[in-house]
């Protein structure tokens, strides 16, 4: 069976290291370095299964590029985490116009990671996305 493929948006480069460290046994990774990479990878036609991004990165932060993916047609409905290091993670999660999936605070627990990442796509499942 196909890996299921993981968008990852992150400027850190120690962090992409370390997601890549955890994550590239279960899944297929999809790297990218700023929401506006992301897009683009995403208007050439591509579909993750879940997309993993940060919030605070240089140009086009997280919470722009998950609100351009939530208000376009094709990408409402693709699973998203954030994984983020901002101070006020919580609060600013509750402030959004769109509906998150998960959101982990940086430093993150491998563990607890990949836990949050299996029950998205349980939930995903059970609803008929997967």
């Amino acid at each position: 069976m196909a890996k299921k493929q993981i968008l990852i948006v992150d400027d850190e480069v120690s962090i992409l290291k370390l997601l890549n460290f955890v994550l590239s046994n279960d899944y297929e990774l999809i790297i990218k370095n700023s929401g506006v990479e992301a897009l683009t990878w995403l208007e050439e036609g591509n579909s993750p299964a879940l997309i993993l991004s940060d919030l605070e990165m240089p140009y086009f932060d997280g919470s722009s590029f998950i609100h351009n993916l939530k208000i376009s047609g094709f990408y409402r409905d693709t699973p998203v985490i954030i994984l983020s290091g901002a101070n006020n993670l919580t609060e600013r999660v509750s402030q959004m116009s769109f509906k998150l999936d998960a959101f982990i605070p940086k430093p993150f627990n491998p563990v607890q990671l990949k836990e949050a990442i299996l029950d998205v796509f349980k939930k995903h499942e059970s609803i008929g996305k997967y």
